[in-house]
């Protein structure tokens, strides 16, 4: 349920939910869905929707644990800036027009050659697969899969639309939030070290 990207879709299985066990409904809603499920979200996340950075610092502070809480806070900073200090070269040097993980998508978007695209309007298009009709509309960049607005970058039905009219390139229709120079401003701030703790 915190992956889907309609809220039909995510409210079917929440009727599956409540006929198992009516208790984890009631957590769940006790919860909040904004909190972890992707469709109810406020904001962006980013597509992100894993604990791995967790539990990567998690693993690299297993001796630390063992330390008095100054000294365990001093290595979680020295991990931390490490790290940062390391994304900030990787960023400041990539040229790379979206991230890896993004130009994945998009390479396996566009592999949507077996939908049918109807014009609707000069924006708005119906985009049929499998049997189904999603509605795209390319000035506002939603469709009704939930996909494209919620992610910010153009998925399968998108792309579609976007090949029946002959567009190429396919980055101008991605979000800013993608691009390298969003990437490299996350690092630009440095982090501030502490003072010593006798300080």
């Amino acid at each position: 349920m915190a992956k889907f990207y309609r809220k039909e879709d995510f409210e079917k299985l929440m009727v599956k939910v409540e006929k198992i066990d009516y208790r984890v409904k009631e957590y769940l809603e006790n919860v909040v869905y904004v909190k972890w499920s992707r469709v109810h979200a406020t904001i962006n996340r980013g597509r992100m929707m894993t604990s791995n950075i967790a539990e990567c610092i998690n693993g690299c502070l297993v001796e630390a644990r063992q330390l008095p809480i100054l000294e365990f806070l001093e290595e979680a900073r020295i991990l931390l800036d490490s790290c940062h200090c390391k994304n900030r070269e990787i960023f400041s040097y990539t040229k790379e027009i979206l991230g890896r993980r993004f130009e994945k998508i998009l390479i396996i978007a566009s592999k949507s050659s077996r939908m049918k695209v109807v014009p609707s309007f000069e924006f708005m298009f119906s985009v049929y697969e499998s049997g189904r009709r999603y509605i795209v509309c390319l000035e506002r960049k939603i469709c009704n899969c939930g996909r494209f607005q919620l992610d910010e970058i153009p998925r399968a039905h998108e792309i579609a639309v976007l090949k029946s009219k002959n567009v190429i390139e396919m980055h101008p229709n991605y979000s800013d939030y993608y691009k390298p120079d969003a990437l490299a401003k996350i690092y630009e701030v440095p982090m501030i070290s502490m003072p010593d703790k006798e300080d």
